[in-house]
């Protein structure tokens, strides 16, 4: 048996386009002596392998060719040239309700697909109660699918495709149809035949998901392969490229409202160092100097524990006139998860316009939840325009990193709550009830500059 359970070698794949209906019947005319069509090409010499028992991922602009790559994996399309080698069954989720026929019921498309996967009878009866309770669409699965909803046929076609027994599971944006809770047991299930070995090919837009699954991730854009490797890089590269056309796109679009106020400003204190820099984008009009994670007498903090004020210290230079700057970070997990972040904008701080040569020095005081015991990291940005409408200036990727000690007591899930716990206390109908509903909605500690 091969270590690999998928390669492409220099596939490209074409689709005829006509430019009226008539053409296609003038070409069968002519025994395709003569061509009445142009070619679109929605894969451009294409090459990668998947290992088997890697979870590879696919991302890119709608558009890129993801589906068509994921439909030749599938066996539902051929390549126009080079070659696509699979080797195990395959299961697949790809466009909602695929393979299923609408007159039968949720059952029959069951014993359908299992046999046209290879499935005995036998087989798929022993299977079949596992995919009854998964999708747990109740009554329906004896009515027609075309009666179902969208999040129903999502509901049983994931149940099927993942009790097939499959070697290779391809799973398509189709999740992003099913409700928050199918969606969790959905990845939950992901995860575990990923920890069984299976050979998982993932494509989604929620860059979260791919990186808190992909072992490696392929970029594609406009059909062709732009990257591929480890996930993290891969990623970084792909939402910088993002991020640049997106402020490609407001620069042409909208005209920088306001000048920069006269004068020059330079902060008191200035940080500037920038201890890890993984990835670094934007259109650099005004850039990072320098991020720190203080204590309150100004000493770098060397360790994060729960329930400590820290201030994250950014300072940062503009470069030319910047009407609208605002200044933040986001704050990520040991998956690469955005876990949190916060930015003067959101915290209600306008700060004034910039100047070239203007520095600002941008401290968020924060006291932190009881976190899990884990590393997490800062990744600060500086940006011009409102939070709905900005350009990112510069971006670093993981600029600094900590990790959080445990505390006194576990941490169930990713954080604790602060709370208050009473026993047998009354809400209404006395003052003290009065009291402790005033205790209950004050406001809570937020960041602020």
């Amino acid at each position: 048996m091969t270590m690999q359970a998928v390669r492409f070698e220099s596939v490209s794949k074409s689709y005829p386009i006509y430019e009226a209906p008539g053409d296609r019947l003038k070409e069968l005319l002519t025994f395709n002596r003569w061509e009445f069509h142009r070619n679109f090409w929605a894969l451009h010499d294409v090459s990668f392998e998947v290992r088997r028992g890697e979870t590879f991922c696919v991302i890119g602009e709608n558009g890129s060719g993801k589906s068509t790559l994921l439909q030749l994996v599938a066996r539902i399309l051929h390549p126009s040239s080079g070659t696509v080698t699979v080797e195990g069954r395959v299961s697949a989720l790809l466009e909602l309700g695929a393979g299923f026929n609408p007159e039968f019921t949720g059952r029959d498309n069951v014993y359908l697909n299992g046999s046209i996967l290879g499935l005995s009878k036998r087989e798929i009866d022993a299977r079949y109660k596992d995919i009854e309770d998964f999708a747990e669409i109740g009554d329906f699965i004896n009515r027609p699918v075309k009666t179902y909803s969208s999040g129903m046929v999502v509901r049983l076609a994931f149940a099927v495709a993942i009790n097939v027994d499959p070697e290779i599971l391809i799973v398509d944006e189709a999740l992003a149809v099913g409700d928050l809770y199918f969606r969790q047991r959905c990845m939950r299930k992901v995860h575990e035949l990923r920890m069984r070995g299976i050979t998982i090919l993932f494509v989604s837009h929620a860059t979260a998901d791919v990186k808190a699954l992909g072992d490696r991730t392929l970029w594609l854009d406009k059909g062709r392969v732009m990257e591929v490797g480890i996930t993290d890089r891969v990623v970084a590269k792909y939402l910088a490229a993002m991020t640049q056309k997106d402020s490609a796109y407001l620069a042409h679009h909208q005209s920088t409202a306001g000048r920069p106020a006269p004068g020059s400003t330079v902060a008191p204190e200035i940080v500037e160092t920038i201890p890890n820099i993984d990835h670094r984008y934007g259109d650099r009009r005004a850039e990072i100097l320098g991020i720190a994670v203080l204590d309150l007498s100004g000493a770098p903090v060397q360790v994060l524990e729960p329930e400590m004020h820290i201030v994250v210290r950014i300072s940062v230079r503009a470069n030319e006139g910047i009407a609208h700057p605002n200044v933040g970070f986001l704050m990520r997990n040991h998956l690469g998860v955005d876990f949190a972040g916060t930015n003067t904008m959101r915290e209600g701080q306008q700060l004034p316009s910039m100047m070239a040569g203007d520095v600002y020095t941008v401290d968020f005081h924060m006291e932190l939840p009881e976190l899990y015991p884990s590393a997490f990291s800062f990744s600060p940005a500086v940006a011009d325009g409102p939070l709905e409408g900005f350009r990112v200036c510069d971006l670093i990727d993981n600029a600094i990193a900590l990790q959080m000690v445990a505390g006194a007591a576990e941490v169930y899930g990713f954080m604790h709550l602060p709370c208050r716990v009473m026993v047998n206390a009354r809400l209404k109908g006395d003052a003290g009830g009065a009291q402790q509903r005033r205790d209950a909605e004050a406001p809570r500690k937020s960041m602020r500059v």
